[in-house]
């Protein structure tokens, strides 16, 4: 079979050219569910054939909400798509208000989500969603009707229904739209990105060539986590089964450690917060051995910080790297089950360097890229696949195919396969982003050696009261060095200087206390503590060194709880969300310039 055009293709590539026993597998609770690439590709028609049978027309939009990433969304996925209907993923942290706009400006006919509390959640807005027929479950859910439905009416369908099936899927050519991925949006609603089959399908097939090289004939195994509702991940999907990994499903966020673990996996993708996470807990484990144990686990991260790609510091640094590995980071390998990791993918924010480097450095490859929900994502990658294909601090070289203007502001802008068809219904939106073939990013950039790097989000830069711009988000990623912190987010639009509003690291912070002898105060306790206070701040006057005067941070305010997802600060994939965070703490704000 040629290689794949249109989405549904993959799994029908991936049949014809090397099926798997099994291609996909979730945990289930215990009692795991799996599909071969056979099976796959004869539920997938089923979900056709039924979604066909239940009225389904060319062009109709299919909504699919789950809390876990699983095998029945990929059918849907394919079996929606195959049918000619175009699927519209949605966040299952989305607000039942958002739930309303999506459902509604999509105009979606039929929902597909995966338990009870998703369940209740569509079903107490159905009735304003003029358009919505009916709301099915992955998971058994009383007084629900099951998915099963559709696939059971797609095994009885009669011939007239697998000849239109037939027709249908002849008719799809690349062009087509295939889904509209609702953007999480850091202001205002959300969007609706039309891409195509080929925006996707081209995405994928060239991110291939970054991808590490596999012995022929060996398993290949992957651990999908992130929200599929996500084009990053989704993405990827497609392309691991063109590749013919095995996907494993994780359980949720909560369980990485242990779906790692169980899947033993060559490749995953992580955003950088999570590898944060690792970092920490693996910091903090390795010096908790005390003595000679913790003075060689030192060691063997200070070399890991150090690391360059193509062995830059030369011979006797890797030699001594070869036994740091040994001695130290083979160990961190085996406890988190990546034994045999050949990449982890990592993208959706910033990456600090010391974490690049650390990971790297430790023998687990972290390739950062960078892409946009509206370039279908990738846009650049970094690899190891070979010299001169990774730098430290940037996003990559270009996928193939894919074009890069900086306009004289710096923005980036960006012309290939993948950029999307548009926003739905908006054509000013899209009229705004979109000029002669070239997508307007809303990023700040630059090219250094065919690398990307990136420096900030247009609309978040701002301007002190002395008239000098600030870029925000290197301010941030530069704080976020501090163990003491969890997140922040630099402000000072119209202001004399720039300040930070910090939430603390509570894990870390219990370890800095026990060290110092010291009781360590709650996290509502956590802003009136003088001590504390004083020692973040010296992190931070420290980490602020390398700017300019006028850039740097002078003041913090910590405050006593995270920004959360629920509360309105952060989007579904854990950007901040400036102006509610502005709004909710605004009395704080005040205080640091009075």
């Amino acid at each position: 079979m040629n290689r794949p055009t249109r989405l549904f293709d993959f799994p029908r590539y991936q049949l014809a050219n090397g099926p798997l026993d099994v291609m996909m597998t979730m945990p289930n609770g215990g009692a795991p569910i799996s599909y071969s690439t056979s099976q796959f590709v004869d539920e997938m028609d089923q979900v056709s054939l039924g979604l066909i049978a239940m009225g389904l027309q060319p062009g109709e939009r299919v909504a699919l909400i789950s809390h876990n990433n699983r095998c029945e969304w990929n059918l849907m996925d394919h079996g929606t798509l195959q049918a000619g209907g175009i699927d519209v993923p949605i966040y299952p942290t989305m607000t039942p208000d958002d739930y309303v706009y999506i459902l509604n400006h999509s105009e979606t006919r039929f929902c597909f989500v995966s338990n009870a509390d998703l369940f209740q959640k569509v079903s107490s807005i159905q009735d304003q969603v003029p358009s919505l027929e009916a709301v099915f479950t992955f998971e058994d859910v009383p007084g629900a009707r099951s998915w099963r439905e559709v696939t059971g009416l797609g095994a009885a369908a009669e011939a007239e229904t697998k000849a239109e099936l037939e027709k249908r899927r002849n008719q799809v050519v690349q062009e087509d739209m295939a889904t509209i991925i609702y953007t999480s949006g850091t202001t205002g609603r959300p969007k609706g990105v039309m891409l195509s089959h080929m925006n996707i399908a081209q995405n994928a097939l060239h991110s291939i060539p970054r991808l590490p090289e596999r012995v022929p004939g060996t398993e290949y195994r992957v651990l999908s986590f992130l929200p599929v509702c996500h084009i990053f991940e989704r993405m990827l999907h497609y392309l691991y089964m063109h590749e013919g990994a095995k996907i494993h499903f994780g359980e949720s966020l909560e369980t990485v450690k242990d779906d790692l673990g169980a899947a033993q996996p060559h490749m995953f993708t992580a955003v950088p917060r999570l590898l944060e996470k690792f970092h920490d807990a693996i910091v903090a484990k390795g010096r908790e051995a005390g003595g000679v144990k913790s003075a060689i686990f030192n060691w063997a991260v200070g070399l890991a910080l150090e690391w360059e790609p193509d062995g830059g510091n030369g011979g006797f640094y890797e030699w001594k790297l070869g036994i740091a590995r040994k001695l130290v980071f083979d160990k961190v390998k085996a406890a988190l089950g990546l034994t045999e990791i050949m990449a982890v993918a990592c993208g959706s924010a910033a990456l600090a360097p010391r974490l690049a480097r650390f990971f790297n450095g430790a023998g687990i490859p972290v390739y950062e890229g960078y892409g946009l929900t509206e370039t279908s994502p990738v846009v650049s990658v970094n690899s190891l696949n070979a010299t001169d294909m990774l730098r430290i601090g940037t996003v990559g070289k270009l996928i193939a195919d894919t074009e890069i203007n900086i306009a004289e502001d710096g923005e980036i802008l960006v012309k290939g396969p993948q950029v999307m068809m548009g926003y739905y219904k908006d054509e000013e939106k899209t009229a705004e982003v979109l000029k002669n073939n070239w997508f307007h990013t809303g990023d700040i950039g630059v090219i250094e050696d065919g690398f990307l790097r990136i420096t900030d989000r247009k609309k978040e830069m701002f301007k002190t009261s002395g008239g000098k711009y600030v870029a925000p988000q290197l301010l941030e990623n530069a704080i976020k060095a501090s163990r003491f912190v969890e997140q922040v987010m630099v402000i000072g639009e119209s202001r004399k200087h720039p300040a930070a509003l910090v939430v603390p690291d509570m894990v870390f912070l219990a370890e800095w206390c026990k060290r110092h002898d010291r009781p360590c105060p709650s996290a509502s306790e956590v802003p009136a503590d003088e001590e504390i206070l004083a020692r973040i701040q010296q992190d931070l006057d420290g980490l602020m060194q390398p700017f300019a005067t006028w850039e740097r941070v002078k003041k913090i305010r910590v405050l006593p709880e995270p920004f959360t997802i629920d509360g309105g600060e952060l989007t579904p994939t854990l950007k901040l969300k400036r102006k509610p965070i502005l709004a909710r703490y605004g009395d704080v704000i005040e205080s640091i310039y009075t």
